[in-house]
């Protein structure tokens, strides 16, 4: 499988950001997913959470990220890298005011690209889900919120 650096991203995440899926779980047979994470300058990020069958890893390309580890806020900078295990309560933003990039790996290669555009498209459509219904969406997706998050 190939990828072409000039390939358009296939999410546009509003804000001056976009994701590219750059390997899938169904392209990688379901060991893992890689997605490169390009944020606007707008500030913005998950609320803490974690996932019960995936581990995520983050790694940054350009500009500022802060990424929390499950017990403390780091700032991260280009080149350093989180790993969270399964379960492991984790979350990231960019308050930089400034553009930054990141790669997210997700091992094993869960299908993460419905829980991404599931959320684009609530969004986008205005709806509004019930909690019952955010419940079931976010354990579809093996997405879990710290009760604080």
């Amino acid at each position: 499988m190939f990828r072409p650096a000039s390939a358009p991203a296939e999410l546009d995440l509003g804000v001056g950001g976009s994701a590219s899926y750059l390997a899938t779980g169904a392209s990688t047979h379901g060991q893992f997913g890689l997605y490169r994470w390009d944020m606007g300058a707008e500030p913005g990020g998950p609320a803490t959470h974690f996932h019960r069958t995936i581990s995520e890893s983050f790694f940054i390309l350009d500009g500022t990220v802060r990424l929390f580890n499950g017990e403390a806020w780091t700032t991260g900078q280009a080149g350093d890298f989180l790993y969270v295990p399964e379960g492991g309560l984790h979350a990231f933003r960019n308050d930089s005011g400034a553009p930054a990039s990141m790669l997210i790996l997700f091992a094993p290669g869960a299908p993460r690209e419905g829980y991404f555009e599931g959320l684009i498209e609530i969004g986008a459509s205005g709806r509004k889900l019930s909690a019952e219904e955010w419940a079931e969406f976010f354990e579809r997706h093996d997405t879990y919120f710290a009760p604080d998050g």
